[in-house]
């Protein structure tokens, strides 16, 4: 198995300042390019096999394809996976959790992930990653997987930086580029991209409804 680097004092607290300073952050440190390349090939891999479905949008009785928001595929992670890539993943994202909830007291208890392979074409538009009836994803974390993306390709993640939408930032999927930002406060959308793009999206959930982010 792939050891688990204890990342420093100073790159989590990089985080999670900015995380309180904003509800946002870009990271470029915790994930190597080794780390990133046995993921990648992971991704391409299981695609390759036809593991992935078509996601879909809502949840329970609502749950369903709506090809005009979203037109990926996606395959469920499980943490125990017998895939090195897969754990080390978990275990790095681990820390992150730890370091979240040591800071502003979540209680965030578990991670639940994806991969998502957006086709040339695909898209994902604006949307909020919290359920309206489901309060429990409380942080979002967005690892991309392409090497040497091109701007001219497309498929940035365009963040709202405002309640009205009317600041943003994108966000080339670069890989290698870890996004973590508070699921019920930022507006986001995946842009057309002319070539595949690779990326893995997690939710880190809250195990008690109702804790909010310090204001």
């Amino acid at each position: 198995m792939t050891p688990v680097t204890d990342h420093s004092p100073a790159q989590l607290d990089h985080i999670i300042d900015t995380l309180a300073e904003q509800g946002w952050v870009i990271d470029q440190t915790l994930f190597s390019k080794e780390d990133i390349r046995r993921l990648r090939d992971c991704c391409e891999a299981q695609w390759q096999d036809g593991r992935f479905h078509e996601a879909a949008v809502g949840r329970a009785d609502q749950q369903g394809r709506r090809s005009e928001i979203r037109s990926d595929s996606v395959l469920w992670l499980d943490a125990a996976e017998a895939e090195p890539a897969i754990a080390h993943y978990f275990a790095t994202l681990n820390q992150v959790r730890q370091a979240v909830n040591q800071a502003f007291y979540l209680g965030l208890e578990d991670l639940e992930s994806h991969f998502a392979v957006y086709p040339p074409g695909s898209f994902y538009k604006k949307h909020l990653d919290r359920f309206r009836d489901d309060d429990a994803r409380a942080l979002t974390a967005v690892l991309y997987l392409n090497e040497d993306w091109p701007d001219e390709a497309g498929g940035q993640m365009r963040m709202y930086l405002d309640d009205a939408c009317t600041q943003s930032l994108d966000v080339p999927p670069q890989a290698g580029t870890l996004v973590l930002f508070l699921s019920d406060r930022f507006w986001h959308e995946v842009l057309p991209a002319s070539q595949q793009r690779l990326s893995v999206t997690g939710w880190f959930r809250r195990r008690q409804a109702g804790l909010a982010w310090p204001s």
